[in-house]
């Protein structure tokens, strides 16, 4: 039996107990979708941290930057400034005027049905989104690393989904954030030892480290070549190179504070103060995580090399490899154990906010309008609604194939979470007459206008050469209707565009008399624990 095969087996019992030890204490509503709100400031902080330091952090930015140098980094640039938006538009309001999902802020002061239902639908779009890269890089680790075992990437995919509804299903929140935890700091401790294993190749010398990445050697159509990784304009090309990196940064920094399975993790916590206290945490991880992206892939692109890489695994397969050849096949099984534990995270926490948010929006506050009989019922929906989420996902990360960059798919789950999510949040909590209507058609226009920018982008439509790999061509052969690979250049303003002039057909008498409410609400926190206890 193979180390790696080893060190994944440990880390499945070591979750697998969790989920026991978490299944006997998730019994009500709140249990299940909120762990209680028992998660103290530093729990939340680190179990938030692993939510988002997702197989597009370790793997997929990794695979970027050692293809394509200093133009992937930007992807650690606008991941880490993201957090700022958290911090400072959403945590604290959130936690105060909701219960579970984004929706129970959206609805506090609206028509509940048509509101929640939008949300419920953008919630699960964004998620089967992000959820998708998660499977590609499971799919991509796991095949390569137990190939001697005959498991390729099909079956794969399908094992780590169905590890993950299990972790949902029967542990529910307080078995998530545990494996979150632990997969944070397992994460941490892989990428520091990584990061000092490359510096102990160039002797510690930055100067030797900087000069080794602006002559990085390779092979491109056949022909071998030399780059200075260090400058930019090896992905963002001209003409719309510098469009499309505005584009990707706007999707990254306003996307992040539209996350569901982000938004749910402050309904945790006791009270606002522990919110802030847990994006604080969040922060100093998730900064000195992405500050050491730089190692890992200017690492493998000096180290193991873009031509190794490309044949043992591609981009996905970076920092995997630069452990192996740094610290040999034991460091490799360790790193690739972390990988493995950190999709396993990150698809929990998606997972449990998709069926959350169908349970709880659209089930209990659409169908029953609010007059679900019995709590448990709710909680049955979500772990049905998880099994459903769980399988769409494995079908289509199948379908995707192992050669799909998992950086960029999570970048396009970020443009529709920008695009349709943040705008209502952000009036609903700062604009007096923003109304039902607007947010019902900010939500349908952002998540129509991203999806289809998207349809009708390069990523999905383009011309290729016949030098170009048979596993990196496009799904439609024809020139792209949409310039840019990152559709939040025009999605996000669409999205306020659709909130503010559907606001502007009516007014909602109602939806402004409470909102001094939620104000207040949102600010201090004042009445917020009674609403959570119902």
């Amino acid at each position: 039996m193979s180390l790696s095969l080893i060190m994944f087996l440990v880390f499945i019992l070591i979750t697998l107990l969790i989920t026991y030890w978490a299944s006997r204490r998730s019994k009500g509503a709140s249990e299940y979708f909120a762990a209680s709100r028992r998660i103290t400031g530093w729990q939340n902080g680190v179990a938030v941290a692993g939510d988002y330091m997702s197989a597009a952090s370790f793997l997929g930015i990794a695979g970027i930057i050692a293809y394509q140098g200093f133009d992937g980094f930007m992807y650690s640039v606008g991941w880490l400034v993201a957090y700022l938006t958290v911090l400072f538009v959403v945590a604290e309001p959130l936690r105060n005027a909701g219960k579970y999902t984004m929706a129970d802020v959206l609805a506090y002061r609206m028509s509940p049905c048509p509101v929640r239902a939008m949300a419920s639908l953008s919630t699960l779009t964004v998620s089967t989104f992000y959820m998708i890269a998660q499977m590609v890089g499971a799919g991509s680790l796991v095949a390569l690393l137990l190939k001697d075992s005959g498991i390729s990437f099909y079956w794969a995919v399908t094992g780590v989904g169905a590890l993950m509804i299990v972790y949902v299903v029967f542990g529910g929140m307080l078995a998530t954030t545990w494996v979150q935890i632990v997969k944070a700091i397992l994460l941490m401790a892989g990428t520091i030892c990584l990061s000092l294993l490359v510096m102990v190749h160039f002797g510690f010398s930055f100067s030797g480290f900087f000069e080794a990445i602006s002559k990085v050697t390779y092979h491109e159509q056949g022909v071998e070549v030399t780059k200075d990784f260090l400058q930019p304009g090896l992905r963002f090309k001209p003409p719309y190179g510098a469009l499309d990196l505005i584009s990707l940064g706007l999707a990254l920094i306003f996307g992040t504070a539209g996350l569901p399975h982000i938004l749910v993790r402050f309904y945790t916590v006791p009270d606002a103060r522990t919110a802030r206290i847990s994006v604080v945490w969040a922060m100093a991880i998730i900064g000195s995580f992405y500050i050491m992206t730089t190692f890992l892939g200017f690492g493998a692109a000096t180290i193991v090399g873009r031509d190794v890489i490309a044949v043992n695994g591609g981009t996905n397969m970076s920092a995997p490899l630069l452990a192996k050849t740094l610290g040999g096949d034991l460091f490799f099984a360790f790193v690739s154990a972390i990988a493995f534990a950190t999709i396993l995270a990150v698809v929990a926490g998606l997972t449990i906010s998709a069926s959350t948010s169908f349970a709880h929006d659209f089930y209990s506050n659409v169908i029953h309008h609010g007059k679900t009989p019995d709590a448990r019922e709710e909680v049955l929906v979500a772990r049905i609604t998880a099994f459903a989420v769980g399988a769409i996902a494995i079908v289509i990360a199948i379908v995707l194939g192992p050669t799909a960059n998992v950086a960029f798919l999570v970048a396009l789950a970020f443009a529709v979470a920008a695009s349709a999510n943040l705008p209502v949040i952000v009036f609903s909590l700062f604009w007096r007459r923003f109304n039902t209507t607007g947010a019902v058609t900010g939500l349908a226009t952002g998540l129509v206008a991203s999806i289809a920018l998207i349809l009708v982008g390069p990523s999905i439509m383009g011309i290729d050469g016949p030098a170009t790999p048979t596993a990196a061509r496009h799904l439609i052969q024809v020139a792209p209707l949409f310039p840019l690979e990152n559709p939040g250049i025009l999605s996000i303003p669409l999205g306020f565009a659709g909130a503010f002039l559907g606001t502007l057909i009516g007014r909602e008498p109602a939806a402004e008399d409470k909102f001094s409410e939620l104000v207040v609400r949102a600010n201090t926190g004042l009445g917020a624990e009674t609403a959570a206890e119902h």
